[in-house]
């Protein structure tokens, strides 16, 4: 009778030991899902028609254009320099890199566009999603 005991304690123990494996390597080796950062929002009435809002702490610009919302990084992919938003396009005063208002380069050194930001409309606000 003492071994019937001993033998059901050890296959209770191997059972939840095994349970417990399972769900930590369920835990650690299940991919998370993609979480998104909420880096800006900014009430609708705020952004100009065909404008542009700058952000200069958060290096962000919200940006119009023709009804499109969009949201650019301003680090300049050339040495992260912060650009300057102008009325024909972006501008790094570091080393004279141009962008468009789509932040494609225009003019070197800088060889990448600028990044884009997610940008939803949430009832009367944008939110600049990372």
């Amino acid at each position: 009778m003492a071994e019937l005991g001993q033998s059901r304690r050890t296959f209770l123990g191997s059972l939840i030991a095994l349970a417990a494996g399972g769900w930590f390597l369920g835990k650690f080796l299940t991919p998370r899902g993609k979480r998104r950062k909420t880096l800006l929002t900014v009430a609708k009435g705020d952004l100009p028609r065909d404008g542009a809002l700058v952000y200069g702490e958060a290096r962000i610009a919200l940006l119009d254009r023709g009804g499109r919302v969009y949201a650019l990084d301003l680090v300049c992919t050339h040495l992260g320099c912060t650009v300057n938003v102008t009325p024909s396009g972006l501008v790094c005063p570091c080393h004279g890199s141009e962008f468009d208002r789509e932040g494609k380069v225009l003019k070197g050194p800088a060889d990448r566009a600028l990044a884009r930001y997610e940008v939803q409309l949430v009832g009367e606000n944008y939110h600049v999603q990372l």
